[in-house]
């Protein structure tokens, strides 16, 4: 990896979207070993984590990990989802973060000496931009060896650096075991939209289905 023992750098998760990479490589990722590679690497300043949660169901299957994360390590950043009826008649669920994300990446900028975006969202590509012009060097984290590619070619083009998720899977794979009743599928299966360059980008809240029956992370 591009890093420099003393380099500060802040993590910024976009939790569907990273989710959404790892499960198309066929693995779960584990946060603990997510924030201890990094940790070896470099001056790890803080550890962002976004994601929406549906606030009106009795138990939210996502809540466990969210907990989790906010005791070991991660910042959380959530809001509640959005629910609204499309032109067919059929419920979505939105729940994007890219603004949530955008913020604070410009606030932390000046903080920081390198900036890890885990998305492979093209909207992000002026954000990655912008932070450069301040003299920060951005690595995204992403795949291309998913059918098809998780990440826009034109902000793999403008990171100073590229991970593919896959080269270090071994690192940060979760071992494996049964995953959990798919709760929410009834609320995203046709809320998603795969086109990473999309305005209208509904976020796959999917990453709930990594959490397991009992906190193991």
């Amino acid at each position: 990896m591009y890093f420099y023992p003393q380099e500060k750098t802040g993590l910024f998760i976009d939790g569907a979207n990273l989710y959404s990479a790892a499960r198309s490589l066929g693995f779960d990722i584990d946060y603990r070993k997510l924030l201890t590679v990094f940790a070896d690497e470099c001056r790890l300043v803080r550890a962002f984590y976004y994601t929406a949660l549906i606030e009106d169901q009795e138990y939210s299957p996502i809540r466990p990990l969210v907990d989790w994360l906010d005791y070991n390590g991660y910042t959380m950043v959530t809001k509640p989802t959005k629910e609204f009826t499309d032109a067919s008649g059929r419920r979505k669920i939105k729940g994007n973060m890219d603004i949530e994300l955008a913020i604070d990446v410009l606030e932390m900028a000046e903080h920081l000496d390198h900036v890890v975006l885990f998305s492979g969202d093209g909207d992000f590509r002026r954000l990655v931009e912008a932070v450069q012009r301040r003299g920060v060097r951005v690595t995204v984290v992403s795949t291309v060896k998913s059918q098809p590619p998780m990440i826009a070619d034109e902000l793999r083009r403008q990171a100073d650096h590229f991970l593919e998720l896959k080269d270090f899977q071994e690192k940060i794979a979760r071992a494996h075991q049964a995953r959990p009743v798919r709760q929410q599928q009834d609320d995203y299966e046709d809320g998603a939209d795969d086109d990473l360059d999309d305005d209208d980008y509904e976020d796959d809240i999917d990453e709930a289905q990594v959490t397991p029956r009992r906190p193991n992370y």
